[in-house]
């Protein structure tokens, strides 16, 4: 049997292997950018722990980090300083009265301050945006701890 006959009646053995070995090579990039995600996510969700208990906050988990904010901090770094976003804000920061019993309340140092250690890790680009609107923010000790 001749190596060209060979090659020709074995055709369908070769077009399978290097389907098999693309397929594999895919899988692998899929998983090695999986792997790569997860590892800076878990890195950013530690970062954020130890600041924010260098500053005197309770030690958040970090599964919960890491599914909320991802590698670039989610909902927290978009547009931080958007108007709409600090006007709800400010509302949420109410006695939690509804009609007209609600009356708008000072808000607490230690929350904005959160937000700021948060903005520092997952997109530090962004701070200025966000010291700029809370710039004439009142913010006092209002919680008890």
């Amino acid at each position: 049997m001749s190596p060209t006959r060979f090659a020709s009646e074995h055709k369908v053995i070769y077009w399978g292997t290097i389907v098999i070995l693309v397929g594999l090579v895919i899988t692998g990039l899929v998983r090695y950018e999986s792997v790569k995600t997860n590892n800076e996510t878990l890195s950013k969700a530690n970062q954020l722990q130890e600041e924010l208990v260098k500053a005197g906050y309770p030690s958040p988990d970090t599964d919960t980090i890491e599914r909320l904010l991802g590698t670039d901090g989610g909902q927290v770094c978009e547009q931080p300083g958007n108007a709409l976003k600090t006007a709800l804000w400010k509302i949420q920061q109410a006695n939690g009265a509804t009609g007209p019993g609600m009356r708008p309340v000072i808000s607490d140092t230690k929350a904005v301050q959160a937000e700021r250690i948060v903005l520092q890790v997952y997109c530090p680009d962004k701070l200025d945006d966000f010291d700029d609107e809370v710039e004439d923010l009142k913010t006092d000790d209002t919680v008890r701890r």
